[in-house]
């Protein structure tokens, strides 16, 4: 018979978060397990791998939804690959526009970096996030 897991052992070698693995069960990402006659739950090697698949895919920033197809995909491994590549493709592209999002807050907030105000009033990030322009970038500040 294959060596049996507590959850505290399944954490341990998948790297998963004792009730992430719980939450995981509830949601459909993990089986339920067996469970012995004293309600304790049994897992299996499969189920390590099973985790590490959906940690990686975490990692990678594909939701639970994207991660529960890509395990469907994965269990017939004799089907095209067309639609894990789809989802790469998307997930990309959602990259991508997040970092051109990240890009145009870093250009934003260096340039309210530095205020070299004494005084709330004066401060360039408080003043934008107000919206008032009680100095403006290229005015002396008051101390």
């Amino acid at each position: 018979m294959a060596k049996a897991f507590t959850i505290g052992a399944l954490s341990r070698e998948s790297g998963v978060n004792l009730e992430t693995i719980r939450f995981y069960e509830r949601s459909g990402l993990l089986p339920e397990p067996l469970r012995s006659a004293s309600g304790y739950r049994h897992y299996q090697a499969i189920d390590v791998r099973r985790l590490r698949f959906i940690r990686r895919g975490r990692e990678l920033g594909f939701s639970l939804e994207e991660i529960k197809a890509l395990l469907a995909l994965a269990g017939e491994p004799h089907s095209p690959c067309a639609q894990a590549d789809r989802l790469v493709h998307e997930h990309l592209q959602a990259i991508e526009a997040r970092i051109q999002d990240l890009q145009r807050m870093k250009a934003e907030l260096s340039k309210l970096a530095g205020c070299d105000s004494q005084q709330a009033e004066h401060c360039c990030l408080l003043e934008a996030l107000d919206s008032r322009e009680c100095c403006s970038a290229g005015d002396a500040r008051p101390s």
